[in-house]
């Protein structure tokens, strides 16, 4: 089933407002190129520039977070309202550093994904393993527990907005990444295992994100179950964040 490609850039806690600006307008010059759909996703403090820049070029925008609240006094929190009101189309839930640094486990995450549906963001809900999880050989075991525990109790209707990013811990920011064949088998038990809770995930998009980077993005672009990235560091460098969206053929 064709799937158009993917490529999201999350820029982390990284730049300032001039480096988050220059960056937004390298790649809204870039857009002609584009074979597949791109989108950016900045710190809260850029989503108003960013959004500035990209307004009605085609280019998505997205959120790297939000709270399990709706409203009220949860001070140094953004909720989903709001962000769906700054125009933020998707929002990352479930990355592993959120998990790891800040607590978030299957319960949060759950509510987060609610959440974001109910007020109509697209999330990418992030799953992968660390690297004893991966040498001991139990990698899948690890992640359709993440799938079973936040996504299982969702409709096929909320499955259809959702996006899955496979980003295996031991590649993220260590510039190390999984072989083509590795993130080919773990798409695909994604998929297989998504679609036997709802068929409508033969349509859902899987990226990878893992140290995404210009010379290894052509052989994973290549495999039939890769259908995008979540692209990390690579992504606040606009001549490489442009190579990576040129390989989404």
């Amino acid at each position: 089933m064709k799937r158009k490609k993917l490529v999201a850039g999350n820029w982390k806690m990284n730049l300032e407002i001039n480096e988050a600006i220059h960056l937004a307008n390298d790649i809204k010059a870039a857009r002609g190129s584009f074979n597949c759909d791109v989108l950016l996703i900045p710190s809260f403090l850029f989503i108003a520039d960013v959004k500035h820049i990209v307004y009605a070029t085609g280019i998505h925008l997205g959120a790297q977070n939000c709270s399990i609240y709706e409203n009220g006094a949860y001070t140094g929190e953004v909720s989903a309202k709001q962000l769906k009101g700054a125009g933020v189309e998707y929002i990352i839930i479930g990355h592993s550093e959120r998990r790891e640094h800040f607590g978030e486990n299957h319960n949060v995450l759950r509510q987060k994904l609610e959440i974001a549906l109910k007020y109509g963001l697209k999330p990418i809900f992030c799953c992968g393993e660390p690297l004893d999880v991966r040498e001991a050989g139990k990698q899948k075991e690890y992640v359709l527990k993440q799938l079973q525990e936040s996504l299982f109790g969702l409709t096929a209707k909320d499955f259809a907005n959702i996006t899955i990013a496979y980003e295996p811990i031991w590649a993220i920011g260590t510039g190390l990444n999984a072989t083509p064949e590795q993130a080919q088998e773990m798409h695909a038990f994604i998929r297989k295992e998504l679609a036997d809770k709802h068929p409508i995930a033969l349509q859902m998009r899987i990226i990878y994100g893992g140290s995404c980077n210009p010379a290894n993005i052509n052989e994973l672009f290549g495999c039939p179950d890769v259908d995008g990235s979540l692209v990390g560091g690579s992504s606040l460098r606009s001549k490489d964040f442009i190579a990576i969206t040129a390989a989404a053929k």
